[in-house]
Formats: C-alpha cells, structure tokens, sequence
C-alpha cells in the first residue's frame, strides 16, 4: 500500500492521539483469551522462526506445511490434508453447525532474496529464497489465533465451527483460487486474514487483480557466427515481445501494471537459443479491464513469434481477484486492534530499528520512526482507502465469502514488503510481537462474530450487494487449470 508524504504524517499524527485515548474496555473472556496467548509468545515465535529458517516456496512448503499441522492436531483440530489437489494445502477443523468462521494462514517464501537476522545487509550463503513477505509469521499468527478461539469454545461451550485453512503459493501461484474453486469456502460465515507489514491497520483495503503467465519460446539453434542464417532465435522472440509490451505502456491505462523477468534466455552467445521464456505479470484494479490488457499482451507474444518465425506457447499460472471489502466488518477488525494495541519495543529492539532505518534513506527515514509500531493507524472508510499497489489470492475468497483483514507491524516502520530489511525484522522479536497482535485481534474479532449472528447477517447482506447481488457467478481467472505446483521449479 503506497502513501504519500503527507498523509504519512496525518496518519503518524491520528495514530498518536488514538494513544492518547481512554484503552476500549475488556471482558473478563476477552482478557483470558489474551493472557492465554500472551503466555504462548515464546512458543508460537519458535514456530515462525522454524519457518522462517526453511523458507519453502510456493507449493513446496512441505515442513512448513507440516508443522502447522501438527500444532493443530496436538490442538485438537481435525486435519484434512491436500486439499484441492495441492499436497500442502490442508484444512483444520474443530466444532462444529454455525456459525462458521475461517482463518487463513499463509507460509510460503520468495526465491532469489534472503538475509540474517541483522540490521545492516548480509545474505545467507547458500539460501536461496526468504519471507521477504513474512508469511512464516501469517501461517503461525493465524494458528495462534485458531487455537485460542478453540479454547475459548472448549471453556464457554459456544457453539459452531473454526476452521483454519493453510493456504499454499500466495506469492505468484494463486492457491486459494483453486481452493475456492474446489467448494471449500461454500459453507462459511465469515473469514479473516491478516497480513504482515509496517504498522498496525485494520482499514477495508482492496487490491489489484492479477493474471500471470510464463511464455515460452521454441526456435532452431545454430552457430552464431558460422550459420546464422540457420538459426532462428527463442531470445529474439521474448525481447521483441517485451519491446512491443514496453511500447504498449503508453497506451493502456495508467493505473495498470506490466513487469516481467526472463527466466531462460540461451546458454552461450555463440549458439542460437532455440529456447527461451518470459514470466509476465499483468495487474489492474478491474476485472475487466486486466482481461483487455492481457489480450493484447497476448498479441504481441503471437506476433513476437511471427515476426521471428518461432513457436510460442502460454502457461497461465495464476489469476487472482481484486479484495471485496466489508466496512462493517473492517469496523469490528478495527475495534479489536485498538482494544489489542500496537508492538512496543525493548531497548534493543529499538536499536535495531534505528539502525535498519538508516538503509531506507532520508525520503523514508525522515517520515517514519520505529515508535509508529506502537500505534493504531485510524480507520478509514472503503472511499478514503488508499488502493494497494500488490495482489493476493484472498481476492477470489472475498468473492465467495464475506471477508477481513487487518495488518500488524510485523516490520520496522517504513520497511518495504519484499525487501531484506522485512527478512531481518521478521525473525526478530520485533515480527514476533506483531505477530501476536494479528493473533489477539483475530481471535477477538471471532469472538464477537461468534457471539453476535446479527454482525453476520449485517456483513452478508453488505457484502451481496458490493458483489452485485445473488446472480454474480464466479470465474477464476486461471480457468480450469490444475495446480501449478512445479511453477517455481
């Protein structure tokens, strides 16, 4: 989510007089439910930092998978394992009837970025992805969440079901598509769903719609030098379709987003690629428009091949859907997070941050200070939301669901996601802290729902409407495809 300088100072500023504020008032459960989680900080920041360490990508997240599932088992939670035929996808139940309310849980990677646990930079030799996102503490934070809500049900005897889905591949590979698209969500309330970050917010965000595809190239090699008359180049073909998307930027709008990487493009110049591939990225805000965009970017791979006498082929990988938010359900998300409050840092901690807030530069630096973590960004209303620049397969969830999620200053403030320096906070005690926060205000946020059906029915009605009513008819934007569970092979 990109904020500009100014706000970025009304929200430092709103924030602190939130602090100022009478602390909302807790019920005896409520209290209990947060003790309970307080005391298992220790234990649910090992799990995350087991994570963190393995650091498993998309679709190959089987330890991390594993783990959490034992913890749930141990929990007492029923586990359904490789759901919607994705081997560590996984849902875990207990109770049972209505309401039923779900928590996601995330825990992949992201290849071809890692660092220590350090403020300055430093890579791990040898590692070759890392929780540039911090899905190690999404995935654990939201079982931490489960558990004490199964416990507080166990305790009162409140009746109906929490369910935890562990969700594989959000990073790229579209997971809870193919979980959604399975039936999965079909019978529940309500879900939550949180997200690392740098600070504490429950707004009613959405996102961007997303497709993703790998083309590949097939041409014939040859000698360089020798026969370059025989040769007829796959790298032409994807730099030539690069050049004509590039060229296109112009004329699409300019809210879209286009970026791509070429993963194979020859082994030797002296030989002429006879195979080559490129990994597009095509975001916009609107459904509809992100599927004209994509049909022209689709011309200009066909054309690329035509114009270097080469065969293309196209590989959807994901497809994701803009976030639907519900206000009235962000509003009970927010009320909790102001009840829970934000991450105060240790002396060292502190030290930490101020040290890492030296690598953002002085456009950052200046802006934002390591005592933010401590504060509650003010809710701001669905027309007053800034749009998230990123996608998550959450979207096509919202769709089928009424959905809501909040984020937790997992990251030194003005971290950037993807970047070394939300590694380095996220194996800390500084993402662990944050890391409870998400967890307390999830739970609290089922609790309500749980004892209120009436937040439920408001939500739901809230939601059909914002989703255009009973006749909407869902359609994942990857189509009928299988699991791309090889695509970061």
């Amino acid at each position: 989510m990109r904020y500009s300088l100014h706000t970025l100072v009304a929200l430092s500023v709103a924030s602190l007089s939130v602090l100022a504020q009478t602390p909302p008032t807790l019920t005896k459960q409520q209290q209990t439910v947060l003790s309970g989680l307080e005391t298992q900080t220790s234990h649910y920041g090992t799990l995350a930092r087991q994570i963190w360490d393995w650091a498993e990508v998309g679709y190959q997240e089987t330890k991390s998978s594993a783990l959490l599932q034992d913890e749930l088992r141990k929990q007492g939670f029923a586990i359904t394992p490789g759901v919607a035929e994705i081997p560590t996808a996984f849902v875990a139940t207990y109770g049972s009837g209505k309401p039923v309310i779900g928590i996601l849980a995330e825990y992949d990677a992201l290849p071809g970025i890692n660092q220590d646990a350090v403020p300055e930079r430093k890579p791990i030799e040898g590692k070759r992805a890392g929780h540039a996102c911090g899905h190690h503490l999404f995935g654990t934070g939201s079982v931490a969440a489960a558990v004490a809500v199964k416990q507080w049900m166990q305790q009162t005897g409140q009746k109906g079901t929490i369910r935890l889905y562990g969700t594989p591949a959000e990073e790229g590979g579209s997971g809870k598509v193919y979980m959604v698209r399975a039936g999965l969500f079909n019978d529940v309330d309500a879900v939550l769903h949180w997200h690392p970050a740098d600070r504490n917010s429950a707004d009613p965000s959405t996102s961007l719609a997303n497709i993703t595809a790998k083309f590949r190239f097939r041409g014939v090699s040859a000698h360089a030098s020798a026969a370059p008359d025989r040769g007829r180049s796959a790298l032409d073909a994807v730099e030539s379709m690069n050049y004509m998307v590039n060229m296109m930027r112009e004329h699409i709008p300019s809210d879209t987003r286009v970026h791509y990487v070429i993963t194979r493009g020859g082994e030797a110049p002296n030989v002429v690629p006879d195979y080559a591939e490129v990994y597009y990225y095509c975001r916009h805000k609107n459904r509809n428009t992100l599927k004209q965009v994509w049909a022209r970017i689709m011309k200009a791979a066909e054309g690329a091949a035509l114009g270097t006498e080469t065969k293309m082929e196209v590989e959807i990988i994901g497809g994701v859907f803009d976030l639907l938010p519900v206000e009235s359900l962000a509003r009970v998300m927010y009320q909790n997070l102001s009840k829970v409050g934000g991450v105060t840092y240790s002396p060292e901690e502190t030290q930490f941050a101020e040290k890492l807030s030296e690598s953002f530069g002085a456009a950052f630096g200046s802006i934002r200070k390591p005592g933010e973590a401590a504060t509650v960004a003010p809710f701001a209303g669905i027309s007053n939301d800034p749009l998230s620049g990123g996608s998550t397969d959450v979207g096509d969830v919202s769709w089928a669901v009424p959905t809501v999620g909040m984020s937790a200053a997992t990251w030194v403030p003005g971290t950037a996601a993807h970047s070394w320096q939300a590694v380095a906070a996220g194996a800390t005690g500084i993402g662990t802290k944050g890391m409870m926060v998400a967890a307390k205000t999830l739970a609290l946020t089922a609790m309500e729902l749980y004892q209120n059906p009436a937040l439920l029915q408001k939500a739901r009605q809230e939601w059909l409407e914002a989703r255009g009513g009973t006749d909407f008819n869902y359609e994942a934007l990857l189509g009928n495809r299988k699991p791309a569970l090889d695509y970061r092979k």
